[in-house]
């Protein structure tokens, strides 16, 4: 099977290892939606056929069930064709949020049908009729499982080859239509050989419930990157690391990645480097940091510059304090820009606080007992040093990469 897949890209696709392109990542998420649909019409009128010809609800609900897959391959083939647009004076930032909203409509396609076929097989339940079994509905049915299996694996490989959600969530629907058929295939047999004619109607039931819980779990999937999710760790600690991997850079934060689409995220942070250091030369330093996300991971990038005193003692030693303290409260809070301000009677020690979100919930007592341990820890060694902190909301967790 996976030779077929191969063979597939090759024929149809030029480069089409080369994902990071957005011609090729179009014409691959293109060809699987057009396989996808070719497939389930195919899938359709040979379960309808055999369903109508042998009054099989249970068949027919997973006909209907193939033709709403081709229903969402068609959304999906339009998502990827709208979201492939080039950039224009209303939509800075692409089109490519347009994959997402088709993966919503898709999922909400889902729901309806789920709903349909739960009314048709209820009926079938209260007022059973017989099915008229035939080993030509049991062929139709494996071959059904087969080809589903196939496609499962087929729009799995295409979708992680492209960085796609919308193929890994049909790749998962293909996932569920084997296991949705397997049941059917099951009733069928069964109410051949016991002649329970509500078995019919009760698995054309459960294919329908199943097939609501699975369109359930799509319409949080794809409503989560329309709202703003979180960005994935993995790519948070990667953007951290390769940043820390510059000679002048002792520190990231402030990260923000916002989401336009697949392929399409713009990121931005500060660096904190050495204040004493040339300026012209970590100005460039930058520039080749920035560059080199965009060269090599696709992202484009906008950097902040801070700088940071490294040639104090004393600013050293409250800023390894601080931090510890703020560890020990909370390993996700980060500690940042931290700078001081001798005076004749104290010294104000001014620092930014980045927590999470639930620190500013029920009137941000979290955040006031966190401001009150940082204050604690230190007074009790310099006593006439007042800490000046901003707390702010972090956007994405940095406590997982290495470095500060």
């Amino acid at each position: 099977m996976f030779i077929v897949t191969k063979f597939l890209l090759r024929c149809f696709v030029k480069n089409y290892e080369n994902a990071a392109d957005k011609a090729v990542r179009s014409a691959c998420g293109n060809l699987a939606c057009i396989v996808g649909i070719a497939c389930n019409v195919l899938l359709f009128a040979g379960k309808f056929m055999v369903g109508m010809l042998f009054g099989s609800v249970a068949i027919t609900a997973d006909a209907v069930n193939n033709l709403s897959d081709a229903s969402s391959n068609v959304v999906s083939l339009v998502g990827f064709k709208l979201g492939s647009k080039p950039a224009d004076k209303e939509h800075p930032y692409g089109h490519a949020r347009y994959e997402y909203l088709a993966g919503l409509a898709v999922s909400v396609m889902i729901l309806v049908i789920g709903i349909e076929l739960g009314k048709e097989s209820i009926g079938k339940i209260i007022a059973p009729t017989a099915v008229e079994f035939s080993w030509l509905s049991a062929a139709v049915l494996v071959a059904s499982i087969l080809v589903k299996l196939w496609m499962s694996g087929f729009n799995r490989y295409v979708g992680k080859l492209i960085h796609s959600d919308t193929l890994l969530a049909t790749a998962a629907d293909s996932r569920n239509d084997v296991i949705s058929t397997s049941a059917v295939l099951v009733a069928s047999l069964a109410a051949h050989f016991t002649h329970i004619d509500r078995l019919d109607g009760i698995m054309g039931l459960a294919v329908a419930l199943f097939i609501l819980y699975s369109g359930i779990g799509l319409v949080r999937d794809t409503l989560d990157p329309i709202l703003g999710a979180a960005p994935d760790p993995e790519q948070v600690a990667y953007i951290k690391e390769k940043a820390l991997s510059y000679p002048n850079v002792l520190g990231v934060h402030d990260m923000m990645i916002h989401d336009y689409g697949p392929g399409n995220r713009l990121v931005s942070f500060h660096l904190e480097m050495p204040a004493e250091g040339d300026v012209i030369a970590m100005h460039d330093e930058i520039d080749c940091i920035e560059k080199d996300f965009f060269t090599n991971d696709g992202l484009t990038v906008t950097i902040h510059f801070d700088p940071v005193v490294t040639g104090d003692p004393h600013v050293t030693e409250l800023r390894e304090l601080v931090e510890a303290a703020a560890h020990q409260a909370d390993p996700e809070v980060n500690i940042h820009d931290l700078r001081i301000v001798p005076g004749p009677t104290h010294t104000n020690v001014i620092f930014d606080c980045a927590v999470p979100p639930r620190y500013f919930e029920k009137d941000g007592a979290a955040g006031r007992e966190l401001l009150n341990k940082l204050r604690d820890a230190v007074r009790q060694k310099w006593p006439d040093h007042f800490c000046v902190i901003q707390l702010e909301q972090a956007y994405a967790d940095l406590s997982e990469a290495s470095g500060h």
